[in-house]
Order: structure tokens, then C-alpha cells, then sequence
């Protein structure tokens, strides 16, 4: 992924539009996109900044409040599966997949094996 242009290169692009020229000789001009003239200029008028947005970033985790419940559950129970603990977790109001469960349970390192005694 590339990085963000300058707020310089992008605040003369906007001045120059704003100045009258047209978004494709300002593109032409400056060496940049049409479409990326046009942005800038529309995140101008509707902010007043030429600055970018924020890039990427990182998700919540839906079930580390639930850690507790979710490690007495496991350990309460030995038959337990991924789909039970996933309804468990909707009794209690946490509506997730159990794909989301196996991936906790995965990246806690949390055992879900049913025959751990069995050779």
C-alpha cells in the first residue's frame, strides 16, 4: 500500500483549483490523478483541511470481555463444542460466529480438544 502524498503538494493542488483552473489541468500540472485532484477538493470544501483520513487500523476484540465465562465454560465442561459455546455466548447477548470463538480460543492457546487423554 503507498503511503499519503504530502499536505503541501496537496494544499497547492487545492489552491490552484480553487484559483479557477480545471481539476485536469491542475492534475497535468502537479503530475497527480484526475480523481485525486477531485478528492482533495471535495475533502477540502466539506472539512477544510486537505489532510488524508486515517489508514487501516486495528478491530476490537469482541470476546476478550468474555474471557472468564469463556474459560469456566471450557473448563466446566468437557464435551463442549464450538457451535454450544457459540449459542452460549447469544443466550448471554454476544452475537458472534464460531469462527470468531475458534479464533479466540486459538489465539488464547486455549485447549478445545475432546479426547486429550486418548493416545
Amino acid at each position: 500500500m503507498t503511503r499519503a502524498l504530502s499536505n503541501d503538494l496537496r494544499e497547492r493542488v487545492v489552491d490552484a483549483v480553487g484559483a479557477g483552473e480545471s481539476c485536469r489541468a491542475v492534475a497535468s500540472r502537479f503530475g497527480v490523478a484526475v480523481s485525486s485532484v477531485v478528492k482533495w477538493s471535495q475533502r477540502y470544501r466539506a472539512t477544510g483541511s486537505v489532510a488524508p483520513g486515517k489508514m487501516g487500523g486495528h478491530r476490537k476484540r469482541v470476546l476478550e470481555p468474555h474471557r472468564a465465562f469463556i474459560v469456566e465454560r471450557i473448563n466446566q465442561t468437557s464435551d463442549l463444542t464450538l457451535h454450544r459455546l457459540k449459542d452460549e455466548l447469544d443466550a448471554r447477548g454476544v452475537t458472534v460466529s464460531h469462527n470468531t470463538v475458534w479464533l479466540f480460543l486459538r489465539r488464547e492457546g486455549l485447549s478445545f480438544k475432546k479426547n486429550a487423554v486418548r493416545p
